[in-house]
């Protein structure tokens, strides 16, 4: 969620997308379902998703009106499906709270010198659940928190060549202690996954 934006990512977020919708190359889409397949059957298996009551008792308990208030500083990475880490970046944030409403400011600078600034808005709706908006994302996104961890679903809008990419993020946070958190978001469309973005956080 806080802390990376998509619209320098062009090719390597679209172009296995755009390889599936379009059917080329051939290899690719059998590629694709082969994987779905594996997938689907690791999961009959017994194998499931995380959820964040799997979290409940861990320790510290993260609390995003304490934590997401005031400025932190971030370090991150978006490595595509295979892997291979395309984009290093920075965030500055500027977090402040009223009530059960939150206002995160997120200043990004990229390794090629690029900058980009994003604006969230989060809404306490209940002990454990928040809801935040953001220009670009679709709608709102929903986050669940349970212990010291917080997950995160949302869709992103992503302009790329005149067309907009509606991308799903599977995000979580993990509170290590008072200062640091650290933060994984899985990106997939049509359920195919697109890479991954892994980020530090450190309160000032």
């Amino acid at each position: 969620m806080m802390g990376f934006s998509l619209s320098l990512l062009g090719r390597w977020v679209t172009s296995p997308v755009s390889a599936v919708i379009s059917g080329r190359p051939a290899r690719m889409l059998r590629a694709t379902l082969v994987s779905a397949a594996v997938a689907l059957g690791l999961g009959l298996a017994g194998c499931s998703a995380p959820l964040p009551a799997h979290y409940a008792a861990e320790r510290p308990v993260l609390d995003p009106s304490r934590y997401f208030n005031g400025r932190l500083d971030a370090w991150g990475m978006f490595q595509d499906r295979f892997g291979k880490v395309v984009k290093r970046f920075t965030v500055e944030m500027n977090c402040r709270w009223e009530g059960d409403t939150g206002t995160l400011e997120e200043d990004f600078l990229y390794a090629d010198g690029t900058r980009e600034r994003r604006v969230w808005t989060l809404r306490r709706v209940a002990p454990d659940r928040y809801i935040g908006t953001a220009s670009d994302v679709v709608g709102e996104a929903v986050g669940v928190i349970a212990g010291n961890a917080f997950n995160w679903r949302y869709t992103l809008a992503l302009p790329i060549d005149g067309r907009t990419w509606h991308v799903d993020f599977d995000d979580w946070m993990f509170l290590i202690d008072d200062q640091v958190m650290l933060n994984r978001a899985v990106m997939s469309k049509f359920g195919i996954r697109m890479g991954e973005v892994t980020l530090s956080f450190t309160k000032r």
